[in-house]
């Protein structure tokens, strides 16, 4: 049994499953998924996102804003906060930063993702960190704002092992998704050889990033097993061993109930 630890359930295009939702978690839970941890990206499609799955025990929540998200008014930490303490939610984010299509406004993100880390720390609940093209600044602010205090997880992780390993020395966990199986990941699949098993997480991050042999069509949860698959083999074990671990990490790490 697997967990896919970062999905956008919210975002999946249910023509796939019939129109329905229902549909969706039970063809995945056949497909050996016990648990997921669907991630926020927005507060104005939060509502609606805790309500689609408020009644599957299966799936446990973050809340926070995606550093490419739009937002009408700055981010308050006493609102994020507000909405963090609901025992549902698992973990605070996703958030970080992101200059690969926002190389020149920088400040608001990196405001923004320290109000993030505050509420993390304050309400002790793990941060869930997206990083790209912004390694530098993302461990510095890491680093400035104590996110070893809460922890977290370097999510469907793309860095060096330069990168990884900071971010290990701060506790966090390595989160890989199906860009690991893409063919020009070789230097990924060599950064992944080396996270210690008890830092490990796999993902799909669907309905985006859907792994090789489905690569180009929606992603949803069940396709984590190619993951665990190209970890297993990068990593000289057998696929029951990274789906353990990578349970038993997730859990340990969000304090959630199988």
């Amino acid at each position: 049994m697997f967990v896919d630890s970062h999905c956008h359930l919210d975002c999946i295009d249910l023509a796939d499953f019939d129109g329905s939702f229902d549909t969706l978690i039970q063809k995945t839970t056949d497909a050996g998924i016990e648990h997921m941890l669907c991630v926020a990206i927005n507060l104005e499609k939060y509502p609606n996102m805790l309500a689609l799955v408020a009644d599957y025990p299966q799936i446990s929540v973050s809340v926070g804003v995606h550093p490419m998200a739009d937002m009408e008014t700055p981010l308050a930490a006493e609102h994020l906060k507000s909405l963090a303490i609901n025992p549902r939610v698992v973990a605070i984010g996703e958030t970080g930063l992101d200059y690969y299509y926002h190389k020149g406004d920088t400040q608001v993100q990196q405001e923004r993702f320290r109000t993030h880390i505050q509420v993390a720390n304050d309400l002790d609940k793990p941060i869930i960190v997206h990083t790209r093209d912004a390694g530098e600044d993302t461990l510095k602010i890491l680093r400035s704002e104590n996110a070893e205090k809460c922890s977290g997880v370097i999510h469907c992780f793309t860095e060096t092992m330069a990168f990884a390993e900071e971010a290990l020395e701060l506790g966090f966990m390595i989160s890989f998704s199906g860009i690991t199986t893409f063919r020009n990941a070789g230097a990924l699949r060599e950064v992944a050889k080396h996270v210690p098993d008890d830092k490990l997480l796999i993902e799909t991050d669907s309905p985006y990033l859907a792994p090789v042999p489905h690569r180009g069509k929606q992603n949803w949860p069940s396709l984590v097993r190619h993951v665990a698959e190209t970890l297993a083999e990068v990593r000289n074990t057998s696929v029951e061993h990274i789906a353990q671990i990578s349970k038993d990490n997730y859990y340990r790490l969000f304090r959630s109930n199988s």
